[in-house]
């Protein structure tokens, strides 16, 4: 009998099928260090001491972005961090390829590792810190396989509140941005061929999981992107500090709506805005205009805007 990475276990065999990981007895872990995980089933603690095993590569230097991007889209994974982010990756279905913990957090993490027959490679803090390139605080990191991504068209059916994100490149924001998203009842996000990944390491940990927990697609062309939304029924907003745009919750909602937001730099591009049916702002404050104030950052903006996109037709045109 063989497993795969990510499924749930009914049964375990006795026989070990040809490169599993071998089960380290608990005497021998705690000779090393490591603490017995309670002999939950499923778990297969096994000691790493070297950050340049090869079993490890999908941790490696998790900070640099662009060995990262290469990697992850090479092998088709992607890497969530802590417990509560890999238990709401894992109830979305990803598989696990496999977890890396470090020997102060294995014990309290054998219940998450027990719904799958990935390895869990067990490593002091130090030798994480080495092979990942940072401090992992939380003390849990998961390899998972991604998914193919639906197409926008299949994204959008059946839904009625869109954000459009045009290029925003900051991982942190893409993650908080879902987060506002999945949060206040948006449906789904539809992201510009040139945004941030959402499934990147600190987007996922930003958006504390919510990328698991709202649909998202990728446009395949920036150039007609909005045009197929146009073509779906949607009626599209483009945010702008502008504050001679309209305000948004003065704006006349259609029954579809998209919610366009642009770069964190320069904003939505002049094509967009150009192509958007409506401009709408979000309204500064006269002191705050007079302190020199007189726009939100695009994380603040979407989670305002977010909540002003659910209100209901009838709701609006006061």
């Amino acid at each position: 009998m063989t497993f795969q990475p990510g499924c749930p276990l009914s049964r375990r065999s006795s026989a070990r099928a040809p490169g599993e990981p071998r089960a380290v007895p608990a005497a021998n872990l705690r000779r090393r260090g490591v603490r017995d995980t309670g002999g939950v089933a499923g778990l297969i603690p096994v000691p790493v001491r070297d950050a340049g095993d090869p079993r490890l590569a999908d941790y490696v230097r998790l900070t640099d972005v662009s060995l990262r991007k290469s990697l992850e889209a090479a092998s088709g994974l992607f890497v969530a961090e802590g417990e509560k982010v890999i238990r709401r990756a894992i109830a979305a279905g990803y598989p696990v390829r496999s977890m890396l913990v470090t020997e102060d957090k294995l014990a309290g993490l054998a219940g998450l590792a027990s719904g799958c027959a990935a390895p869990v490679y067990v490593l002091p803090a130090a030798v994480a810190r080495q092979l990942t390139g940072y401090q992992v605080h939380r003390g849990a990191l998961a390899s998972m396989a991604r998914r193919p991504l639906p197409s926008v068209t299949e994204v959008v059916a059946g839904e009625n509140r869109l954000v459009v994100l045009e290029d925003l490149v900051d991982h942190g924001n893409v993650g908080a941005i879902f987060r506002c998203a999945a949060a206040l009842g948006v449906g789904a996000v539809i992201l510009s061929p040139r945004c941030a990944d959402p499934l990147y390491r600190r987007a996922v940990k930003v958006s504390m999981g919510a990328v698991f927990a709202i649909r998202y697609a990728r446009m395949t062309h920036w150039h007609d992107g909005l045009a197929a939304l146009r073509g779906a029924g949607f009626q599209l907003l483009a945010l702008t500090p502008d504050q001679s745009a309209v305000p948004l919750a003065d704006a006349v909602l259609g029954e579809r709506v998209a919610l366009l937001l642009g770069s964190e730099g320069d904003g939505l591009s002049s094509r967009w805005m150009h192509e958007a049916d409506q401009a709408v702002c979000i309204p500064m404050s006269s002191a705050a205009m007079a302190l020199g104030v007189d726009s939100l950052n695009v994380v603040a903006a979407a989670a305002v805007a977010c909540h002003g996109l659910m209100r209901s037709p009838q709701d609006t045109g006061r």
